[in-house]
């Protein structure tokens, strides 16, 4: 199947055919399953066996025909399993043979609603939210256009320190930006860039995917002005919502997506097609994995 005939049933970028490529180019394998839904599914190796895990991003969820072709997919590829996180509401239905797995894509999230004039949009903030706007344009910040050279800056020079987050390589986020559906924007304040966003635009949606931004100008209120003229942006060309990319009760990352009035929707959630009995340990692998780096965090 070409690119142009897997992009049509394709209802996320995770799942485009460009993803695919991208991914091949930062290291994963790749496969491309077609049942009665398609499934693009990354493989990452665990060293320093020859053993795999796939991860299907923002499919449909399978049904108990196309298990059976995952299954023979995940045998082909030495996988313990697939970990499904699908572009699915809550409530749809889950196959007998997934289980809960360990989400990375919250499995909740914001959206807006990009078919509402302006006005609406500005009404439905927090007040603190349009006075920020309105204090940042004071301040002389301008949004425009991004480069990836100043977004890269920024991620892995203020961004990962200040939050000690676990970010994707240099390499992943430079890979990333040539896709053609990918744009960036940036806030810059007496010609210094002070932020910069990577968003996703797929067919009707914008997706917020990552930001970062200098913490010494935190004052300006860079970030909501940004996002409102990524809104706008979206607006324009014609886009029918945009997707702010997960949400988290109590996390600081909410709380400033939320002022903007934003509907919160939930997910089906994630789950795991375990292929074989090696992948219960995989499970209890990843799990101390990760109490690991919060502690060190």
């Amino acid at each position: 199947m070409n690119s142009d005939d897997w992009n049509k049933n394709a209802g996320h970028p995770m799942q485009s055919f460009e993803w695919g490529e991208f991914r091949e180019k930062v290291g994963n394998k790749i496969s491309r399953v077609v049942g009665d839904k398609q499934y693009q599914i990354i493989w990452s190796r665990i060293k320093p066996f020859d053993l795999w895990f796939g991860y299907c991003p923002m499919s449909g969820m399978p049904n108990e025909k196309d298990i059976k072709i995952l299954r023979d997919e995940a045998i082909k590829n030495n996988g313990l399993g697939i970990r499904f996180e699908p572009n699915e509401m809550k409530g749809a239905k889950i196959p007998e043979r997934m289980v809960s797995g360990r989400h990375l894509f919250k499995p909740k999230t914001f959206q807006i609603d990009l078919t509402l004039g302006e006005d609406e949009l500005l009404n439905r903030m927090h007040p603190k939210c349009r006075y920020n706007i309105r204090l940042a344009q004071k301040h002389g910040v301008k949004i425009g256009e991004g480069d990836i050279e100043s977004y890269v800056k920024l991620i892995f020079g203020k961004t990962v320190k200040r939050q000690k987050i676990y970010s994707h390589s240099e390499k992943y986020h430079w890979e990333l930006a040539q896709l053609g559906w990918v744009h960036l924007f940036k806030a810059e304040y007496k010609n210094k860039v002070i932020a910069s966003w990577m968003v996703f635009a797929w067919k009707n949606f914008v997706y917020y995917a990552y930001g970062a931004f200098d913490d010494d100008y935190k004052n300006l209120m860079a970030p909501v002005l940004g996002l409102w003229e990524i809104i706008r942006w979206g607006k324009r060309e014609g886009f029918k919502t945009l997707d702010l990319w997960g949400a988290e009760e109590g996390r600081g990352f909410s709380r400033f997506k939320q002022q903007f009035g934003p509907e919160l929707v939930e997910m089906v959630g994630t789950y795991d097609l375990p292929i074989n009995f090696l992948h219960w340990p995989f499970r209890m692998a990843e799990e101390i994995r990760w109490k690991i780096l919060r502690i060190l965090k």
